[in-house]
């Protein structure tokens, strides 16, 4: 079975971002910049925050973190977006969430100038990406790095049956309208499972590529894999190991053990499609920058 690395695709990817930040910069005389709001002291987010101003260092990028106290109101933080739209030196504006109580996400989602949402989360991305307009819009950076994965392990999309388990906005909406696309890397007959869907094995058996993003440890078990079947793994799950330092476990939607002896080719957890939502977060900013300067 072929193991599909996230890890070393990513690292292959942020490398040739690299090399393309030093040529903007050669042209220009500038450099992209992303700005990170995070609002709160979630400690997950922190986390996720960190990795995200590191790995855009580690390529040469600009990057800004701006931490707001959990109890800022709706409009200091809209405020906050409208004057980081009008700041030529952004070019991409990520909101950490989750927000909290007090804030409407939505509302700071729709602040968000759709040229600088480097997360696609605005209506007018996703509309976009639903209307196949991939060349005018920014795409989730999960389903954009999965996408990214299926093209670089040359895995065969065109006319193949993908379901998709799982219907959030961020993964699972996404996912499945990317992969309708008339693109090399998709063109596929789609599916999509969810929480009230009857019989989920029955619609997994069929699928050439399965995408599980479903946020349940080892949710897909080798039963409801049809042999020989493409498995993405999004999911992202603790687990109680008193056998780690940490007490805990990484694990994703899929049963990896089982699965892999039926699977054809499958992402790990951790280092499968973890490692390139933050690569793919770069490369639509310097996206974004290459659109706004001409390039």
């Amino acid at each position: 079975m072929l193991i599909i690395d996230g890890k070393k695709v990513s690292l292959d990817l942020k490398n040739e971002l690299k090399a393309s930040v030093e040529s903007c910069q050669a042209i220009t005389g500038k450099l992209p910049g992303l700005t990170v709001i995070i609002v709160g002291h979630d400690p997950a987010s922190q986390v996720y925050v960190r990795n995200k101003a590191k790995t855009c260092k580690e390529i040469g990028m600009i990057s800004t973190v701006i931490e707001m106290a959990a109890d800022t109101t709706e409009k200091h933080l809209i405020d906050t977006i409208h004057e980081l739209n009008n700041d030529p030196a952004v070019h991409g504006i990520l909101v950490q969430q989750p927000l909290p109580k007090q804030i409407d996400e939505f509302a700071v989602t729709l602040a968000i100038d759709p040229s600088k949402d480097v997360d696609g989360f605005h209506p007018e991305n996703l509309g976009r990406l639903v209307m196949g307009h991939l060349d005018k819009c920014f795409v989730s950076c999960t389903p954009y790095g999965i996408l990214e994965l299926l093209g670089r392990y040359n895995i065969e999309t065109r006319g193949k049956h993908c379901v998709v388990v799982g219907r959030s906005n961020i993964v699972g909406k996404p996912m499945a309208n990317l992969m309708l696309q008339k693109l090399d890397a998709t063109n596929c007959t789609v599916t999509i499972c969810h929480s009230a869907t009857k019989n989920i094995p029955f619609y997994t058996q069929q699928a050439d590529i399965l995408i599980a993003a479903i946020g349940k440890a080892g949710f897909i078990t080798a039963d409801m894999v049809k042999p020989g079947a493409v498995v993405i793994d999004v999911g992202i799950n603790r687990i109680e190991d008193a056998s780690t330092k940490s007490g805990y476990r990484l694990v994703g939607d899929v049963d990896f053990d089982a699965v892999s002896a039926v699977a054809s080719a499958m992402t790990p957890v951790p280092g499968g499609v973890g490692p390139m939502t933050i690569a793919m977060l770069l490369k639509n900013t310097l996206q974004s920058f290459q659109r706004i300067n001409g390039l």
